[in-house]
Order: C-alpha cells, then sequence, then structure tokens
C-alpha cells in the first residue's frame, strides 16, 4: 500500500504560478478556511457577513497578486500580511467606527454629583472684578438664593436700589465675559 504525500503550500502556489489549474483550485480550498479564522478573529465587530466579504477579498488580491509571492519564501507569513492588511482596510472604510449601544455603558458614564472645581475659582475671579457690594448682591441671589427684600434688609438698602446695582453688576460681568471671549 502507497500513501501520497501531501503537497504543501508553498508546492501547489508554485505549480499555480507555472500554470496548474488543479493545484491552484487544491491551494484555495487548504488556505480558506485558514483565512477565514484570521479574518474572524482580527474582524469580529465587523459580523459574518463583514468578514466573508473580506475573505473574498482576501482571495481576489492573493489571485491578483500570486505573481508578487517569492517562491523561495514560506508562504503562510505573505497569507497573513495579505489578511491583516484587508482587515485594515474593512476598519478603514467603516470609519473603524463601533457601535454599542450607550445604555450598556450608562451607569459607568454616569458623572460624579460633585460641583465642578473650576466654577468656584472663575466665579471669584468674576465676582473679584466687580465693586464689594455688587458682589455681595449677585452672590446673594445667585449663590445663597435670596430675595430682592431679603438682600435690600441685609445690606440695609431700598429694595429698587438693590434691583439696580444687581442690573448694573450683571451688565459689567456680561462686559467682562466680552472681553475674556476675544
Amino acid at each position: 500500500m502507497r500513501l501520497e504525500r501531501v503537497a504543501t503550500w508553498e508546492e501547489l502556489m508554485r505549480a499555480a504560478n507555472r500554470g496548474d489549474a488543479l493545484a491552484y483550485r487544491e491551494l484555495l480550498r487548504a488556505i480558506t478556511p485558514v483565512l477565514r479564522g484570521i479574518v474572524r478573529a482580527r474582524g469580529t465587530v465587523l459580523g459574518p457577513e463583514g468578514c466573508e466579504d473580506i475573505v473574498q477579498e482576501v482571495l481576489l488580491a492573493v489571485h491578483l497578486k500570486r505573481h508578487t509571492w517569492r517562491e523561495d519564501a514560506p508562504l503562510r507569513p505573505w497569507l497573513y500580511a495579505i489578511a491583516r492588511h484587508k482587515v485594515a482596510d474593512a476598519f478603514r472604510a467603516r470609519g473603524a467606527r463601533v457601535d454599542l449601544p450607550i445604555e450598556d455603558f450608562a451607569d459607568l458614564l454616569r458623572a460624579a454629583d460633585e460641583p465642578d472645581p473650576l466654577l468656584s475659582h472663575d466665579l471669584d475671579r468674576v465676582l473679584g472684578a466687580l465693586e464689594p457690594r455688587a458682589a455681595d448682591i449677585v452672590r446673594g441671589f445667585g449663590i445663597r438664593g435670596e430675595t430682592v427684600a431679603e438682600t435690600a434688609e441685609r445690606l440695609q438698602m431700598s429694595e429698587g436700589a438693590v434691583r439696580v446695582a444687581l442690573h448694573r453688576a450683571l451688565k459689567s460681568i456680561a462686559r467682562l465675559r466680552e472681553r475674556m471671549m476675544e
């Protein structure tokens, strides 16, 4: 009983490059499952259809570029490089974007319920540019939540004077903001 020796991929590719159609068909049957595994491992987010499209592109590239393979070199690294590049091309073509439902990450993305540390610094800087009484009025309304009557009583001013001072302070803050934006 005589056992037939199985041809290596390199032997099949050499024969295919010399025009042996049967060797080429056998090579494609042998490499396709391996290439499919490589593409699936690297391109899992592309889905089964996307992976199969890439496998077809790899096989087409092998067909079109088979003359570039050096016959004295191993075939696997050459094939793997083509597969790797085709997967990268597929990611580039789809913008390397992975769509995941945000609901799955909502708990992880929740912001802490702490005050913004820069807010108080910015507020102090803006209020520091106002005259002390105007800054005190803005703090009373904006931070402490006082009413006009409460602020007027605390500062021993009339309610009308508090309204006018608040209006002027807010105009000053708006002008300061415009200067800061320039």
